[in-house]
């Protein structure tokens, strides 16, 4: 087995099978867990992806946001432990690869256009979904439930 082979192997353990298919130009949210001394939270950063980069472990996407008037932009890297959850908020239309040009722009300048047509199926998929687990779950209740044997009652004897 060459080095390259077993490296793919030990990555292939590592890699998270929990991630949203998020393209450039949708908006984000991202839960980080952040440790501090001995307790641990969740910090959100919610902003809009302008790039990917990378493959398998290595993998990281950028996400641009404005804030108080400032722009502010974080890496993260996509299999890491510290990245809890990624929500996809909202779809968005760009026919770039890479939304540098939003790092400069305030205001409407820095909107990206909304992929409607892609939200209303995440939607209409999410409906779905829930509508399949609460299927499963009334399944598993019925399933749980004491099952009542019909007994005739006893009739009482005549003397």
């Amino acid at each position: 087995m060459s080095k390259s082979a077993i490296i793919q192997k030990l990555e292939q353990g590592n890699l998270k099978k929990d991630i949203p298919n998020f393209k450039v130009g949708d908006t984000v949210r991202v839960h980080i867990r952040i440790i501090e001394g001995s307790k641990e939270r969740t910090q959100v950063f919610l902003g809009t992806v302008i790039a990917r980069k990378g493959t398998g472990l290595s993998e990281t996407f950028s996400v641009h946001r404005v804030a108080y008037g400032e722009g502010m932009e974080r890496i993260f890297l996509l299999h890491s432990p510290r990245v809890s959850k990624i929500e996809i908020v909202k779809r968005g239309r760009v026919r770039r690869a890479k939304l540098y040009y939003l790092r400069g722009t305030k205001g409407k300048k820095a909107k990206v256009k909304g992929n409607l047509a892609a939200t209303l199926k995440d939607v209409s998929e999410r409906k779905r979904l829930s509508k399949e687990k609460q299927a499963a779950k009334e399944e598993e209740v019925v399933a749980e439930a004491p099952v009542e044997e019909d007994v005739a009652p006893e009739a009482p004897e005549e003397s």
